[in-house]
């Protein structure tokens, strides 16, 4: 009979591994070490879980775009997968080094929302994620999926100017409240925001989008749906677009009114009521470009996968198809 789980030698080289295939598949785990459930000892842990399966090299970020400039080498160097060990940002730097080649792009929670992950179907747990991955490796199967554009930054499910990306602004700035409070310090700044800079005179843009031109002052473009997350439910703005439509979704706030803001909030959660029915949104789907002006000449804020980054005087979103592989 040959060795079954009752034979001593054949339990104890399955628990050291012996006799299992060498793994063959590179790996590159770009860990955000500052992302709010991270830890040494978890990424140390989950390096040695994935390193079972395949041949892993781990690098910790140091600044605001490293890594990118580390999956346009792993791009080169040929891995075979790059696993964004962090929240949204550091998944949306990661799409923005491997745009356009052949490494495909995993990610593992560490954020606070993991909208891309969720997206994916990828467990928010690290465990559960970490066991997801793991198992990937006997069906090995990369898709290519859509991926969006605003000027020169690529993003994988929105981007945004106006208030969301006022509001995404003055949260970055204070990371551990961020860290601590989550979607609860979104609420808490989305209101001091409104009150201080989009209540009086706030900032008009127009936006040209589907052979209309509409005013208003705030423009939100989506590549997927949800738009992101409350705790866990999902918040609802554009609709149509999916990860692999090929098309852009989402909505132009005309007005930001005591009013309006807070019932477009409450749309926005709700399972039975639509932000696009609301009488001060203008909805689109279907689309393949949104450009949108300043109209006071003042800069607008901009915001893509839930992070900051910076100031701009227009913004012109498009989607390019297949634009990134992904294993998931």
């Amino acid at each position: 009979m040959a060795a079954t789980s009752t034979d001593p030698l054949a339990r104890l080289e399955a628990a050291l591994g012996v006799g299992r295939p060498t793994p063959s598949r590179r790996m590159l785990v770009i860990v955000n070490p500052h992302a709010t459930t991270v830890s040494d000892r978890l990424k140390n842990l989950v390096v040695y879980a994935l390193r079972g399966s395949y041949e892993v090299d781990a690098i910790d970020t140091e600044s605001r775009d490293h890594a990118t400039e580390l999956c346009r080498e792993a791009a080169r160097e040929g891995y075979d997968v790059v696993v964004a060990f962090g929240g949204d940002g550091t998944v949306n730097e990661a799409a923005n080094g491997l745009a356009g080649s052949h490494t495909p792009l995993t990610c593992l929670p560490g954020g606070r929302t993991n909208v891309y992950c969720r997206m994916l179907g990828i467990p928010t747990d690290v465990v559960d994620a970490t066991e997801h991955l793991l198992s990937l490796a006997d069906s090995w199967r990369p898709r290519r999926l859509d991926l969006g554009s605003v000027n020169d930054r690529r993003f994988l499910f929105s981007a945004g100017v106006g208030l969301d990306a006022s509001v995404v602004e003055q949260v970055d700035a204070h990371p551990r409240l961020k860290a601590r409070l989550g979607e609860w310090y979104y609420t808490w700044t989305g209101l001091r925001t409104f009150t201080r800079r989009y209540l009086i005179h706030p900032p008009r843009l127009q936006a040209a989008v589907g052979g209309e031109t509409v005013t208003g002052v705030t423009t939100i473009v989506q590549n997927a749906a949800p738009y992101t997350y409350f705790g866990d439910r999902a918040v609802e703005m554009g609709e149509g677009a999916t990860l692999d439509s090929g098309d852009l979704s989402g909505v132009v706030l005309r007005r930001s009114s005591p009013i309006d803001v807070p019932t477009i909030i409450w749309r926005s959660l709700s399972k039975r009521s639509r932000v696009s029915r609301h009488r001060q949104v203008r909805a689109f789907t279907g689309v393949t470009e949104v450009r949108v002006l300043s109209l006071d000449e003042r800069p607008l804020p901009l915001q893509v996968d839930g992070d900051y980054i910076g100031e701009v005087e227009e913004a012109v979103f498009a989607v390019t198809p297949r634009g990134i592989a992904v294993v998931a």
